[in-house]
């Protein structure tokens, strides 16, 4: 009856996580088909440096350090949770002992070790979160369901690595006192500090809480699973595809705005691609997510609200309203409300809202100074500045509401062909005492 109970919730689990991914993907193909250029060798090194090893990580040693040990603790301890799987769906108890031998100990010194270390990261990040309150993590986006989100992972994290501990050490003492089916296999160095608070009780009492810490461990797990598809740290899954995606060239580098030209070459009677102007969008630059590009979008649902960006923001760190991270925060929000409406009633349709104007003000995006220190700042190469300026451009090109130093330098290059109010003839003036 176990063995049944445990495949019902672990393909349950499965089923419900292959849906919300699903519903994921359909939300973020919702965006403009974008063209990335580089080879695939330049975007599978790209992962690897940013994604796998971190490389932009570095620059913080105490965030990093923590970061890598739940990293590689997730990594490795997760070979423990694939037996505890096995286990529940075999009716065996630690199956993968007879098969690993000698390095079963291995695995498992290495899982308890990795179990502690957890544990103190963790412990670490909810300090500097909640008591050293680091000031990245207390901007004005950063009230209700950010913090909460946050807080909510770390204590889930402590309490499946507290459930493992308590399981090793009850395994540990029934394996002592030889009860069936809890053969004498595996090393555990840290969980065995527990055995003394344990030892008093009797044998049942011992399987129970060994089982029930082993259902709440697995149980854990599976929620968890199911939790990431509507936290920030769906990062763990995404700052794999969001790196190989990224692109290759520099941050500050502008591609050309197909939507652009192709309006330019119309109005001029030049020949647009293909021979026709359908390939024209409807609309210049970007009013809602469904104008931005997938890149984009995946961009939104990849940011962890470390607050990297807007800490190195000039505009936010002058007093200004924008903060990137909050442009991520907005597009993400907006992107739920619109996978909401496609899980209730399988489309979505306009709904009178849009990301600028509902979300994001003219006033944040005219206070970019587009320098691009945010991109270069985010650990795993999302852009907000891309977001920005598309919103720019409709507001612009669209709307006709440029702010009033931006309609100034138009109105100069008309007249002047420079963005200064000095006629041509005077542009070399400024050189006529230089020697």
């Amino acid at each position: 009856m176990a063995q049944i109970v445990f495949a019902l919730v672990l393909v349950g689990a499965i089923t419900l996580f292959a849906y919300h991914v699903r519903l994921l993907r359909r939300t973020i193909l919702m965006g403009r088909d974008v063209k990335l250029p580089g080879s695939r060798s330049e975007r599978w090194w790209q992962m690897v440096r940013v994604a796998i090893l971190q490389q932009k990580m570095m620059d913080k040693p105490v965030a990093s350090a923590a970061h890598w040990v739940i990293y590689i603790g997730f990594l490795v301890i997760n070979i423990e949770v694939v037996e505890i799987i096995l286990d529940g769906l075999t009716g065996e108890h630690r199956v993968l002992a007879p098969f690993l031998g000698g390095l079963y100990d291995a695995m498992t010194v290495g899982a308890e070790l990795f179990l502690a270390l957890v544990f103190i990261a963790a412990v670490v990040f909810l300090w500097r979160r909640n008591v050293q309150k680091v000031p990245r993590f207390h901007t004005a986006e950063m009230r209700g369901w950010p913090p909460l989100d946050a807080n909510i992972i770390l204590w889930t994290e402590i309490g499946l690595v507290v459930a493992l501990l308590i399981m090793n050490a009850a395994d540990q003492l029934l394996q002592a006192r030889q009860i069936e089916p809890y053969a004498v296999v595996g090393t555990f160095p840290v969980s065995r500090w527990l055995t003394p608070f344990l030892s008093s009780f009797s044998d049942e009492s011992l399987i129970w809480i060994e089982r029930v810490a082993w259902w709440a461990h697995i149980l854990g797990i599976l929620a968890f699973l199911n939790y990431i598809p509507f936290s920030k740290h769906l990062h763990i899954f995404l700052s794999f595809p969001n790196t190989y995606y990224a692109p290759i060239q520099p941050a500050a580098q502008s591609d050309p705005l197909p939507q652009v030209t192709s309006v330019v070459k119309e109005a001029l009677g030049m020949p647009v691609e293909n021979g026709t102007s359908e390939s024209s969008p409807s609309i210049l630059g970007a009013k809602d997510v469904t104008d931005l590009t997938w890149k984009n979008l995946l961009d939104a649902y990849t940011c962890t609200e470390c607050g990297r960006c807007t800490a190195v923001c000039p505009a936010h760190l002058t007093g200004k309203k924008l903060s990137p991270r909050k442009i991520m925060m907005d597009t993400r929000d907006r992107l739920e409300e619109i996978k909401r409406a496609l899980h209730r009633n399988g489309k979505w349709e306009p709904d009178n809202r849009s990301l600028l104007g509902d979300y994001i003000s003219a006033e944040e995006i005219w206070a970019c100074t587009t320098c691009n220190a945010c991109v270069r700042a985010c650990p795993v190469l999302i852009n907000p500045v891309s977001i920005i300026t598309q919103l720019r451009q409709y507001l612009v090109m669209e709307a006709s509401q440029a702010s009033e130093s931006i309609n100034v330098l138009f109105v100069n290059l008309e007249n002047n062909g420079s963005p200064w109010a000095l006629p041509a003839s005077d542009r070399a003036k400024w050189a006529e005492n230089l020697i």
